[in-house]
């Protein structure tokens, strides 16, 4: 490792070589550039010899196919896994350079929006982390997902142009590792004794791979995540050519081919875009499939031990066109007879499911499929007449049932059937959504399966998410348990020996002062907000989506303004409210509830009867360089969807981690969280997952009753089309709407009075300083269980057979599985 004293040293030249300029004439992107590239030359000789020590090994592999990695900035991250960071940030110092400032310097990378990517990136660290031998599989977006921008509190879309300089700080380019991906055409079949599938007039796009070093925590492993690029390179004829329409029909067809890798999720309300995501989840796995068959196998050696060697794994469903492009290669490309390619294939394969929600499980139109991917279509339409037969024979399945279960039906692929039928594997996120998914969303294929299915509750990073967004606090925990902790997080169960020393807890409450400062030192700088510290922070930071309910959250800020215009004199605590996340392009009522929120913050802000006791604050743009501010600042964690609708949610463990107090309804990991931290340090309410599906199923919920009854929502409601709003009348009509005509689909107001009785709890409970701190260390140590370490040895154990004993999730395997979990067996839908 190097000392201060080099790193300063190899600095200073590398400076010279690069920019022929002296420090003082650079700017903080020129010194971020020298440091990345400094950094560059220790990762690449660590990354190849890593790579050497694969090879020799001949050690099973993991792929992790996902559309999403979600990784925002790498820099300090990679300083940290490499043990640098307080060298390189005193070797600066010394120059007169910020570190902090040069962290600033790097976009967020474009590659993801939500819970998914983030999730993806996670255990991209956690692999490495642990030793694991995995890689991620993605796209290169040009753009991202967007750019949020708040303009008279609406959402307005623009590029995310992270790669304006050209490329990204820590990719390296593989052309040579370039692969050929084909586009509708015609399927022609020879029969001569042999089948032979000929793919005939087809239109080819290079995939050109971007690898990404993901650097292991003071192990020198560093795995893979390789990005793929839609490029076209116009022939020397055709740029040559003087005929000026077929020079403008070839750089017509370069631009619409190359836009397969411009954007995240495409708006697919139209044709067009539909095409342009179903080209985007097949150019992935068959770009990835090509290049990962390429490098593990020569011409000469058999695919029939592939399970033994690699492990494929889809992150949702978009990656699901895996198991029809495997099945390809190894049937045309390897001349394997159908039933060896199918049993290699679904003993390669394992899936992840993410929604509960059937409207939310992803299909595609037949005829979109056969058209643009004609092989790929004939391929699943075998699988699912031999699936269909199997139903039939040895499963006594009716027509109905039949046609339920299919992957083809109605005109219609559904590509969570195919990759459950593809697939040895299938896992929920979260106990009570694992249940869901085996008692309702599918039930019919855990019936005849059931040991396809098992649960991996989600975990997060925690050397991102504690050790680097929140330093004081592990400096803290490491002077009162040591540092075990960063490679076993269950060791942050001996915090409980010091919920009541008085000492420690006046601690924690300081660090969280101070993070409180920081980020309210940002909401004035960016957004003109003052606000107090010493108020409760509040954090409502997800995708914009009914079923998270930013609108319930709304709803009560709403009535907590109304009691405080009725009695100016109401004694609470000050409140910040803080809201972040993006909508889809063309989700209307999201896009409305955007607007909705930043309404009120203008009004709230501006009032001066009540700016002093509760501010609101939207943050545009929101990313994970923003979740590593407000995160560890945030001394409630607001997790509100409606019961048996989120999967698990990540952001909850991450503030759980940092110290805030959840309130939420008992969904997705909020159940666990309560088992494991005990009732009395979360605040709960609302309807359960099994009275929701109750209502879904036989009805008897009125919500006009409710704005008949309760004269706090009639009041709030009526605010929404009265004027009370300087804005349209019509403006927020469509909430209105959906609460009322439309019977409110997502319980808002069925749920509204039981969440104002724990938010008025919660408050009660933050005035006791020693009890809430004493809740917040609770929780801390108990969020090891939610480190993604313990996630990735159930994969490894439960999903992806791989050997663990020379390896650190031999001691997950061995100790931390054996624990007590935080559910027993039971259902929770039944309790």
């Amino acid at each position: 490792m190097l000392t201060q004293h080099e790193f300063k040293e190899a600095y200073l030249d590398r400076l010279k070589t690069l920019k022929a300029r002296n420090i003082e004439e650079t700017s903080n992107k020129d010194r971020f550039e020298v440091l990345v590239s400094l950094l560059r030359d220790i990762i690449s000789e660590k990354w190849l010899n890593h790579k050497l020590k694969a090879k020799s090994e001949q050690t099973k592999q993991v792929y992790y196919f996902s559309v999403e990695f979600l990784l925002g900035r790498l820099l300090e991250s990679n300083l940290m896994s490499l043990h640098l960071r307080d060298t390189c940030q005193e070797a600066l110092a010394d120059l007169g350079i910020d570190l902090h400032d040069l962290i600033q310097e790097e976009p967020d990378a474009g590659l993801g929006n939500g819970g998914l990517g983030r999730l993806a990136a996670c255990y991209l660290d956690c692999m490495a982390g642990l030793g694991l031998i995995g890689n991620g599989c993605g796209l290169r977006y040009r753009y991202g997902f967007f750019k949020q921008e708040i303009r008279d509190g609406y959402q307005i879309e623009h590029p995310d142009d992270w790669l304006k300089n050209g490329s990204y700080a820590w990719e390296y380019r593989r052309e040579d590792d370039a692969v050929k991906i084909k586009f509708g055409g015609n399927i022609r079949v020879i029969k001569n004794g042999v089948v032979k599938f000929i793919h005939e007039n087809f239109e080819e796009i290079n995939a050109v791979p971007y690898d990404v070093p993901v650097l292991g925590y003071h192990n020198d492993v560093i795995n893979t995540l390789r990005l793929f690029s839609a490029e076209m390179n116009l022939s020397n004829e055709v740029c040559n050519s003087l005929d000026p329409n077929h020079c403008a029909n070839a750089l017509e067809s370069k631009h619409i081919n190359e836009c397969i890798t411009d954007c995240l999720y495409p708006d697919d309300n139209t044709t067009e875009g539909k095409i342009l995501r179903l080209k985007q989840e097949y150019f992935l796995v068959s770009a990835s499939l090509q290049t990962i068959i390429k490098s593990h196998f020569s011409a000469e050696e058999s695919l029939e031990n592939l399970s033994d060697k690699v492990a494929f794994h889809i992150n949702d469903t978009h990656p699901t066109f895996v198991i029809p492009e495997l099945m390809r290669i190894l049937m045309d490309e390897h001349n394997m007879n159908w039933d060896e390619a199918f049993k290699i294939t679904t003993k390669t394969v394992s899936y992840t499911n993410h929604t509960v929600m059937p409207e939310a499980l992803e299909k595609w139109d037949v005829g979109l499929v056969k058209n643009l991917l004609p092989r790929i279509y004939m391929i699943i339409e075998e699988i699912n007449a031999r699936f269909c037969k199997e139903l039939y024979e040895h499963h006594n399945k009716n027509v109905q049932q039949i046609t339920d279960m299919a992957i083809i039906s109605n005109n219609t692929i559904k590509m969570a059937h195919l990759a459950i039928v593809g697939s040895h594997k299938v896992n929920g996120v979260a106990k009570i959504h694992t249940d869901i998914l085996k008692a309702h969303t599918m039930k019919d294929f855990y019936e005849i399966s059931k040991q396809k299915f098992t649960n991996v509750t989600n975990g997060i990073a925690h050397r991102r998410w504690l050790l680097m967004v929140n330093p004081l606090l592990t400096d803290l925990i490491i002077s009162l348990i040591g540092n075990g902790f960063i490679k076993r997080p269950d060791e942050l169960s001996l915090l409980k020996n010091y919920s009541g020393d008085k000492e420690v807890l006046e601690e924690l409450k300081r660090i969280k002062h101070i993070n409180k400062m920081y980020a309210a030192k940002f909401f004035k700088s960016h957004y003109g907000l003052t606000v107090d510290p010493s108020s409760i922070f509040s954090a409502h930071i997800k995708r914009i989506h009914s079923y998270k309910r930013q609108s319930l959250h709304a709803l009560y800020i709403m009535d907590l303004y109304n009691r405080l215009k009725d009695n100016p004199n109401l004694d609470i605590t000050p409140q910040t409210f803080i809201f972040g996340g993006k909508s889809a392009f063309s989700y209307f009522k999201a896009k409305k509830t955007i607007k909705l929120i930043n309404t009120l913050a203008e009004k709230i802000n501006n009032d001066i009867a009540v700016r002093d006791k509760i501010k609101v604050i939207f943050l545009e743009n929101y990313n994970v360089s923003q979740a590593e501010l407000i995160i560890p600042a945030s001394d409630v964690s607001i997790q509100i969807p409606t019961a048996g609708h989120e999967a698990c949610g990540t952001g909850n463990m991450k503030f759980m981690m940092n110290g805030a107090i959840t309130i939420g309804t008992l969904d997705g990991a909020n159940v666990e969280i309560k088992n494991l931290v005990g009732p009395e340090n979360i605040f709960i309410f609302g309807l359960k997952a099994s009275q929701v599906l109750d209502y879904h199923r036989f009805g008897g919920y009125n919500s006009y009753d409710i704005y008949q009854s309760d004269p706090r929502v009639k009041r709030i409601l009526d605010s929404l089309v009265n004027g009370f709003f300087k804005v349209h009348h019509d403006e927020f009509r469509v909430h209105y709407d959906a609460f009322l005509k439309n019977n409110d689909h997502f319980f808002v107001l069925k749920d509204f009075a039981s969440y104002i009785d724990s938010q008025n709890a919660l408050e009660k409970a933050y005035k006791d300083e020693n009890k809430w701190y004493q809740m917040s260390l609770n929780n801390i140590a108990n969020s090891g269980y939610f480190a993604g370490d313990r996630a990735f040895a159930q994969y490894a154990t439960d999903i992806w057979d791989l050997d663990l004993t020379d390896n650190s999730l031999h001691y997950w395997q061995q100790s931390y599985l054996n624990q007590k979990k935080p559910y027993s067996n039971e259902n929770f839908l039944l309790n």
